[in-house]
């Protein structure tokens, strides 16, 4: 109960202060909110990470730029390209680079070649960067404090408490419950694989609904970042698959007709293992991006009723401050969630390419 008032007095300040600040703004900017430029500055990966804003002065973390132009390469702080866009909605920097302002390449550094727009190669630090570095090391201290806990201690020892009891209780859990429950007697070998994408993913996500540094990093929402991870399942799972595995893909056991003379089957079965990685994909990104999006939105609320008037804005804070502290909560759960299913799919997978031949009567 103590915590639940707590909790319910700061939604009161919130739903107090919001409005004094949101109406202040209002009054001085009169051109309103863009939703759309706040929801992508924030989903969106950028070559710098901008903090806050303290009295209109905009706190950022430049990142460094390194790039291979037609001149050579190029390495320089992402504080080099000017904070406002010219004539054509380029942000210009050194080196003849921009950050180019165009529909086909917004938000990337191009350059001009023979009147032409082209984007050198690009391996800079960017944001994106910089969270997935925070969260490995996170990773490895949540990981390396257990482990060095269990080589100190004999199986027969109480269990640990504290945190290292938290991450016991964790991995035993992914352990027993999805990963020895779908492969069996192979769980050992792919335990590692299978554990670090949970981790991994569930502390991504919950980093990404931090509101502060190092927070806030749309990592998941990222599909790169995604699309790798779905590669490596893609990987383990066809390159460690059995012959009967490969064997029902190439020639299932059905009718002849579906086989010969045309490979109706054979294509379906081949396509599908193109779609399960895909479905890993687009079901971890899809989903945290789609959280990130709505719990912006929600907080804009306030903002975008107090550019009509301040009776509807006031009425709206309260409300867009308990939905926003609801969507938070839940998120939480989806965290949770997203990386379970992740990890219970790519174990469900590599299950199925370790298929045996079927016996014969």
């Amino acid at each position: 109960m103590k915590y639940i008032r707590h909790l319910l007095l700061i939604m009161l300040l919130l739903a107090f202060v919001a409005p004094i600040h949101a109406a202040k703004e209002a009054g001085e900017e009169k051109e309103g909110v863009d939703l759309q430029e706040i929801l992508f500055g924030h989903i969106q990966d950028s070559y710098d990470w901008h903090i806050t804003t303290i009295n209109g002065h905009h706190v950022t973390l430049h990142l460094p730029v390194i790039v291979k132009s037609s001149t050579g390469w190029h390495v320089f702080c992402s504080s080099e390209f000017a904070e406002a866009k010219n004539a054509e909605g380029n942000r210009p920097g050194p080196y003849g680079l921009y950050i180019s302002g165009s529909e086909a390449n917004e938000n990337k550094i191009c350059e001009k070649v023979n009147g032409e727009e082209v984007c050198p190669l690009d391996i800079s630090i960017t944001k994106t960067v910089v969270v997935l570095f925070i969260d490995a090391i996170l990773l490895l201290i949540c990981v390396l404090i257990p482990a060095r806990w269990c080589k100190k201690h004999k199986p027969e020892d109480p269990a640990p408490k504290g945190f290292t009891g938290l991450m016991h209780m964790f991995i035993m859990y992914i352990y027993n419950d999805v990963v020895k429950a779908s492969l069996g007697k192979e769980a050992d070998k792919y335990a590692p694989y299978l554990l670090t994408c949970f981790f991994f993913i569930f502390l991504a996500n919950i980093m990404g609904i931090v509101p502060f540094p190092p927070g806030g990093g749309n990592l998941t929402g990222n599909i790169t970042i995604t699309f790798f991870l779905a590669l490596c399942t893609f990987l383990i799972t066809n390159i460690t698959g059995t012959k009967a595995y490969w064997k029902d893909i190439f020639w299932p056991e059905v009718p002849t007709w579906l086989k010969v003379p045309v490979p109706l089957m054979p294509f379906i079965e081949f396509f599908s293992i193109f779609t399960k990685p895909l479905a890993l994909m687009i079901r971890l990104f899809a989903n945290m991006m789609a959280g990130h999006a709505i719990a912006l939105s929600l907080a804009c609320i306030i903002f975008i009723m107090f550019g009509i008037n301040a009776i509807a804005g006031s009425m709206m804070t309260v409300v867009s401050v308990a939905m926003s502290i609801f969507m938070m909560l839940l998120e939480v759960l989806v965290c949770f969630i997203q990386a379970l299913v992740f990890t219970m799919l790519s174990a469900v997978f590599i299950s199925l390419a370790h298929v045996h031949g079927h016996a014969k009567n």
